[in-house]
């Protein structure tokens, strides 16, 4: 791992030499490339390794998201909008919902990759968004993606 005091000291140590100052400071960094290289690699061998949909584990990991969700076309918003119709709208557009503004600036349109990558990590994928949680499980994603275009369907 990259110490960085150790690399500010090389810094200052080799401010005035440029060359000495860039190659200090990969060979210092280098370590921790490899390392997000690696994770990048698992994560992209985990997602090959991902099951099918399952309809009924996504009908569970539904209860985690009804306390604040609802989807008939009429159901009320809670304390997120209802999600009937979600998949091919835009973010941030229902009329009668109090969006956060990062949520009515982004140009987001709801997909299975758009909404697997915001229920991944929701605050990363929308800074200021006010929604908290989300699904860290690649799988518990592709069940309740599934499961949601189903329910959600107009």
């Amino acid at each position: 791992m990259v110490n960085y005091t150790s690399l500010i000291i090389v810094l200052q140590q080799h401010e005035n030499q440029p060359e000495a100052l860039v190659r200090t400071a990969i060979w210092m960094l280098l370590p921790a490339l490899f390392l997000c290289a690696g994770d990048a690699r698992a994560q992209a061998a985990n997602a090959d390794q991902l099951e099918p949909p399952s309809l009924e584990r996504g009908e569970e990991l539904w209860g985690k998201c009804r306390a604040c969700h609802t989807l008939d076309a009429k159901g009320r918003n809670i304390v997120g909008p209802r999600l009937h119709g979600v998949f091919g709208r835009r973010a941030g557009s229902l009329p009668d919902y109090r969006y956060s503004d990062a949520m009515k600036k982004s140009a987001v349109v709801w997909t299975e990759q758009t909404m697997d990558a915001y229920l991944a990590a929701t605050q990363d994928f929308m800074p200021g968004n006010k929604m908290y949680g989300g699904l860290a499980i690649a799988q518990d994603r592709v069940d309740l993606i599934a499961w949601l275009k189903q329910a959600t369907a107009p």
